[in-house]
């Protein structure tokens, strides 16, 4: 007799050998309303990019207050820029980072002199100042062709979906997935747009699955924080899985290890975070496929592994 595929421990395999190989930066496969598909947030008159600790300060700041391009500055670099912060509007900490140099205490070279510095910045996003001009909304990209399969799945679900704006996430207060306008989706160097729609709107159910009444997982309360990104790890190990089972593409894609390493380096390095959330994900997988009304035999083990995140 054939042994069935443990097919999510085949997923998890390759999402870890592509994490190993330092997959890079994470990127959204649709565009802001901005009209650029920004993921690193980035500074007004500099141009650089944010750093470190305050990548995740930012990407809260503009989570929780719904800014749709990430660009901040402080109050006197919007100045400079002949652009004015609103009265009444708060500010994001950051720090800044510098270096700078003194007489060397040892004279064997082990101290260069350079000593670096730490201090407190306070940014605004653009969406605070007035004077700023916003990019262009960008040009409709027009309807996306859905995979019948994975529409069908999804739909089975029963799962409450609304679709506009340009952002995605599951609400628990009243139990909604909210998918991002479809013209905005442009797919990436790695899947289409119609495979990006499916592989977003996979993510975002496998959130639905930790709802009380159904699979009980506790989200995080704060963005960045251990249980967030421990959420995000289960939410997108699933999403690879239902891509895998669904067939949305033929191979673990780069786009689900970049998006992992990600909340990986929030986690610090919690060697055993990526294991507890694959069985934790397969649960998930295996909930929504406990909803379709003529489930297949089953071709993959059940889900194994240690208990919650």
């Amino acid at each position: 007799m054939k042994p069935r595929r443990d097919l999510y421990f085949e997923v998890t395999a390759a999402l870890l050998t592509q994490i190993e190989r330092n997959p890079g930066e994470p990127k959204l496969p649709w565009r802001r309303i901005g009209g650029r598909p920004l993921w690193m947030p980035e500074n007004a008159l500099t141009k650089a990019r944010y750093r470190g600790i305050n990548v995740v300060t930012l990407w809260g700041t503009a989570e929780e207050r719904g800014f749709a391009l990430p660009v901040f500055a402080t109050y006197r670099q919007w100045q400079e820029l002949g652009a004015q912060v609103r009265k009444g509007e708060k500010s994001a900490l950051v720090i800044k980072y510098g270096e700078y140099e003194v007489e060397p205490k040892e004279s064997d070279g082990a101290d260069d002199g350079k000593r670096v510095y730490a201090k407190a910045a306070y940014v605004f996003n653009c969406a605070q100042v007035d004077g700023y001009p916003m990019p262009k909304a960008p040009e409709p990209l027009g309807p996306i062709e859905r995979i019948e399969r994975a529409r069908q799945f999804i739909e089975n679900t029963k799962a409450h979906i609304e679709i506009g704006g340009d952002r995605a996430f599951y609400r628990p207060s009243t139990d909604t997935i909210q998918m991002p306008d479809e013209n905005l989706f442009t797919g990436t160097d790695s899947l289409s747009r119609s495979e990006s729609w499916h592989a977003v709107e996979a993510h975002e159910t496998i959130h639905w699955t930790s709802a009380p009444h159904r699979l009980d997982r506790q989200l995080g309360k704060r963005f960045g924080d251990d249980q967030y990104a421990a959420e995000e790890l289960v939410a997108e190990i699933g999403s690879a899985m239902l891509c895998a089972h669904l067939e949305i593409t033929q191979d673990v894609r780069p786009d689900h290890a970049q998006y992992l390493a990600h909340w990986l380096k929030i986690m610090k390095g919690n060697s055993r975070a990526i294991f507890t959330a694959a069985a934790k994900a397969s649960q998930a997988v295996e909930y929504l496929m406990g909803l379709q009304p003529d489930r297949p035999a089953a071709d993959v083990d059940a889900p194994t592994g240690p208990g919650g995140l």
